[in-house]
């Protein structure tokens, strides 16, 4: 059994003056899904850290962020010796270097917002991640989602990517359904559309399928 899990959840929030922000359409659900089935597991300690949302796991150690690098720090400060790392969140991959203190008025009829990279805290996870560790990402991509899903699992060295094509049909945010595969570096797996409860089920199975095949139970945490 798993003594101690980490998970993600929700957006994050990259303020650009005092009222506006950039973000994402995540609502945090997923995370909030997850967090749940692994409680069902009597998982005994599981961290979630979380973006701005009103989806809150009870029972279980909730830290609460909001911008990419609060996240980073309370991961990195959270994930020593946790045995699965679920990293659900939508990390906004952008943020302004400059916050301007006061709000920026309407001056002209157009204006040039400059942007920097978040750092990838999934890739920094996957450089660092233990062999004793399962590290499972999510991914949301619009075209040629084999190709980046793919290129994703192998350069973040995650043992399972569940990988969510965005459409009309599937939008994915703000829905209690979606439509996933499951990448892992030897198989692609479709799952029908099902309520996110079912998916974050189906995501433990998995997970626990992976620990037997990694013989993750013979190692000490």
């Amino acid at each position: 059994m798993f003594d101690r899990v980490l998970i993600t959840s929700g957006p994050t929030v990259e303020p650009i003056d005092p009222v506006r922000y950039i973000s994402n359409r995540s609502s945090g659900k997923t995370g909030f899904h997850i967090a749940n089935e692994a409680k069902k597991r009597n998982i005994s300690e599981i961290i979630f850290i979380t973006g701005p949302t009103c989806y809150l796991p009870s029972e279980v150690r909730c830290i609460k962020v909001e911008t990419a690098m609060e996240m980073r720090a309370r991961v990195f400060e959270n994930i020593e010796n946790v045995s699965v790392v679920i990293m659900v969140a939508a990390v906004s991959d952008y943020k302004t270097p400059t916050y301007f203190p006061h709000k920026i008025k309407k001056n002209s009829e157009k204006m040039t917002l400059e942007l920097e990279k978040n750092p990838d805290i999934l890739l920094e996870i996957g450089i660092k991640k233990k062999d004793n560790q399962i590290l499972v990402g999510f991914a949301a991509e619009t075209e040629n989602i084999f190709e980046n899903g793919k290129r994703k699992l192998a350069e973040k060295n995650m043992d399972l990517l569940v990988l969510n094509e965005i459409s009309k049909s599937n939008p994915g945010f703000n829905v209690d359904t979606n439509e996933v595969y499951f990448l892992t570096p030897g198989e692609i797996k479709k799952l029908p559309r099902m309520n996110k409860s079912d998916i974050a089920v189906n995501v433990w199975d998995k997970i626990f399928d992976i620990a037997r095949d990694k013989k993750i139970y013979e190692r000490q945490f």
